[in-house]
C-alpha cells in the first residue's frame, strides 16, 4: 500500500477528486437528506473511511450490522440512537457503534450534521428492523419520540 493524500476542496466539507454520492439507492421514510463521500477505500482487510453529511432535519436509516462503526462528528449538531439510548452530538464527539447494535443519526432541525465513519472495507449489508422489531424498540420511552420523528413508526 502506498501513501495517499486527499486534499480539502474549496467546497465546504468536500475533498479533491472525491465524489459526493447519494447515501443509498432508495429511501422513502428510511432516511432523508444525507450524502456520503468515500475518502479512503483501501485493500481487502483494511478499513473504509467515509464522510456523511446530513442536512438540517435529515437522518440516516435505522439499521444494524455485524461490524463495528467508529464515528467522529466534524460539523454541526444532532442526535444518535445507539442500542437502547439516544445521545446528543456536537463537533468532535466520538461514537462507537458495537456490532449488531441498532443505530441512527439525525441532524438538528437548524444545523447540518457531518461525521467521519470508519468501517471495515469488507462488511455485511445493513439489516433494517421489521415492524415487530421497530415496535419493540418504540416501547422503550427513551427511543419512542426519536423513532417517531422519521415518519416510519
Amino acid at each position: 500500500m502506498s501513501e495517499k493524500i486527499v486534499r480539502r476542496a474549496d467546497a465546504a466539507y468536500g475533498w479533491e477528486d472525491v465524489e459526493r454520492l447519494a447515501y443509498k439507492e432508495a429511501g422513502g421514510a428510511a432516511f432523508r437528506d444525507i450524502t456520503r463521500q468515500i475518502l479512503f477505500d483501501d485493500a481487502p482487510g483494511a478499513s473504509q473511511w467515509r464522510y456523511f453529511e446530513i442536512a438540517p432535519g435529515g437522518h440516516s436509516s435505522l439499521e444494524r450490522h455485524e461490524h463495528v462503526h467508529a464515528v467522529m462528528v466534524l460539523r454541526g449538531r444532532g442526535r444518535c440512537l445507539v442500542g437502547d439510548a439516544v445521545h446528543t452530538l456536537a463537533e468532535r464527539d466520538l461514537v462507537r457503534v458495537p456490532p449488531r447494535t441498532w443505530h441512527q443519526f439525525r441532524a438538528d432541525p437548524d444545523a447540518p450534521l457531518g461525521f467521519l465513519c470508519l468501517v471495515p472495507s469488507e462488511r455485511d449489508r445493513p439489516q433494517l428492523p421489521d415492524s415487530d422489531e421497530r415496535a419493540r424498540l418504540a416501547r422503550n420511552p427513551a427511543l419512542a419520540a426519536f423513532l417517531a420523528d422519521d415518519g416510519a413508526a
